[in-house]
């Protein structure tokens, strides 16, 4: 029952560090600007 738990906690340290590493190992000054943001869309065409 020991060895189960440990093993659970174990998967569950990967995880978190996992999904640590791939949210803040990004770019150093993050996302570029995004230059469409400031020009409006044009409408949609059918």
């Amino acid at each position: 029952m020991l060895l189960i738990l440990l093993e659970a906690l174990l998967a569950g340290v990967l995880l978190v560090a996992i999904v640590w590493w791939t949210m803040f190992s990004g770019r150093k000054g993050g996302e570029p600007p995004d230059d469409q943001q400031d020009k409006p869309k044009p409408p949609q065409e059918r």
